[in-house]
C-alpha cells in the first residue's frame, strides 16, 4: 500500500482535505494510506477542531502546534516540523492544498527531500505579488509533480507560465463536491435575522490598515441602512483584536459580531442571506455555489471566473461601491456554476495521485 501526507492547517484546507480523504477512505483503502498533517496555522479550535468534526475528517495524526506569527517565523516553524515527520518514515507522496504558509510548508520540505508533491488548487493567480498568498502558490506550482487546476483559467495560467502540459491536470474543484455533499445537512439558521449581508475580513492588508477596514465597515453600514438589513460578521481573531482596538465604535452600527462559523454554520448562512461580502477566496466560490452574489473586499481576485459569470464584483474598500454594489446585487440569484468541473474533483485527484506514487 501507498503512503501520502497531507499537509493542512487553515479552514479551507480542512474542508477540502475532507471531501480527498472520504474519497481515500471509501474507495481506495487497500490502496493508499493517508496520513494527515495539522501545522496549527489556525489554533483556535472554533476554526479548525469543529471543521474536523462536522466533516467527519480523521483526526490528525501529527500536530504541530504552530500558531500564529510573522511569515517567515510561522514557516520556519512549519518546515522544521513537516520536515521531521517526513523523515520519521516513508512517504510515497506529500498532498498541499491552496496557499497559505502551510502550503508552502509543505511544498518546500517534500521537494527538498524528494517526495513527489501534488498541488490542489494550482494555477491561481491574482497577479499580485504583493499578497504573501500569491508566492506561496507561485512556488508550490514550480515545485509540484502534478497540479491539480479547478479551472480552465487555471490551466491556462500555469501553460502560459511555460509548465509542461503533462504535470497540469484540469480536476475541477473540490469545494464544489463538498457543498454538493454537505448542503443538506447545513443547519437552519434559527439564530440568524431574517434579512442580512454576510460579512467577513481577515487578510492583513484590510485588517493591519485601519483606514481600510474602516472604509469596509462603513461601507457595510452604510449597505444595511440602504437595504434595511444586518450585517452578520463572523470574526476573525485578527479581526477583533482591531475591533477590540477601534475608538469609533459606531463604524459597528448595523453590525453583529458573531464567532467563527463552522462549516455547516456557514453553509447555513449562506443559504439564509442576500448577499457575501469578504475578502476571502473560499467564501466567495462558497457564496457562488450557494446561488449567493458577492462583493469582493479586494482590488483583485485569484477567482476570476466569478466576476466574469457576474455572480462577483470588485469594490477593493471603497465604502461607496461597497454600498451602491451591495444595494444593485441585494437578493441576486447567480446561475449555476459550470467553470468548476462536475463535483468529481476529489475522485480524479485521487486517481492521478495513485497512477504517479
Amino acid at each position: 500500500m501507498k503512503k501520502i501526507l497531507t499537509v493542512v492547517g487553515a479552514r479551507p484546507q480542512f474542508i477540502k482535505a475532507a471531501a480527498i480523504s472520504h474519497v481515500i477512505r471509501d474507495l481506495y483503502p487497500d490502496k493508499l494510506q493517508e496520513d494527515l498533517l495539522n501545522t496549527g496555522q489556525h489554533y483556535d479550535d472554533a476554526m479548525a477542531g469543529n471543521f474536523f468534526n462536522e466533516l467527519d475528517l480523521p483526526r490528525a495524526r501529527y500536530n504541530l502546534g504552530v500558531g500564529s506569527g510573522t511569515h517567515g517565523a510561522q514557516t520556519a516553524a512549519m518546515l522544521k516540523g513537516v520536515e521531521e515527520v517526513m523523515l520519521s518514515e516513508h512517504y510515497d507522496g506529500a498532498l498541499v492544498y491552496g496557499d497559505t504558509n502551510s502550503t508552502l510548508a509543505g511544498a518546500l520540505a517534500a521537494a527538498k527531500l524528494g517526495i513527489p508533491l501534488f498541488h490542489v488548487e494550482a494555477g491561481l493567480r491574482s497577479f499580485n505579488r504583493a499578497m504573501p498568498e500569491e508566492i506561496n502558490r507561485i512556488v508550490s506550482d514550480q515545485l509540484s509533480l502534478r497540479l491539480f487546476a479547478p479551472t480552465i483559467t487555471a490551466m491556462e495560467n500555469l501553460r502560459r507560465e511555460g509548465y509542461a502540459e503533462e504535470r497540469i491536470v484540469m480536476s475541477g474543484d473540490v469545494m464544489l463536491d463538498n457543498i454538493l455533499n454537505y448542503n443538506d445537512k447545513a443547519k437552519n439558521g434559527e439564530h440568524l435575522p431574517n434579512r442580512f449581508i454576510l460579512a467577513t475580513v481577515h487578510r492583513n492588508f484590510n485588517t493591519d490598515c485601519e483606514e481600510r477596514l474602516k472604509n469596509i465597515l462603513a461601507g457595510l453600514c452604510k449597505a444595511a441602512e440602504r437595504i434595511g438589513c444586518e450585517v452578520v460578521f463572523p470574526v476573525h481573531p485578527r479581526t477583533r483584536q482591531r475591533f477590540d482596538s477601534m475608538s469609533d465604535k459606531s463604524l459597528l452600527k448595523n453590525i453583529r459580531t458573531v464567532e467563527p462559523m463552522s462549516y455547516l454554520e456557514t453553509l447555513a448562512a449562506l443559504k439564509g442571506c442576500g448577499l457575501v461580502a469578504t475578502d476571502s477566496g473560499g467564501l466567495q466560490k462558497e457564496a457562488y455555489f450557494s446561488g449567493r452574489s458577492c462583493l469582493v473586499l479586494r482590488p483583485e481576485t485569484e477567482w476570476s471566473e466569478i466576476v466574469t459569470a457576474g455572480a462577483a464584483t470588485l469594490t477593493d474598500a471603497d465604502s461607496t461601491r461597497i454600498a451602491d454594489e451591495a444595494c444593485r446585487l441585494w437578493e441576486t440569484r447567480p446561475k449555476a456554476p459550470t467553470e468548476f468541473g462536475e463535483g468529481k474533483a476529489a475522485v480524479h485527484i485521487v486517481e492521478e495521485i495513485l497512477k504517479n506514487i
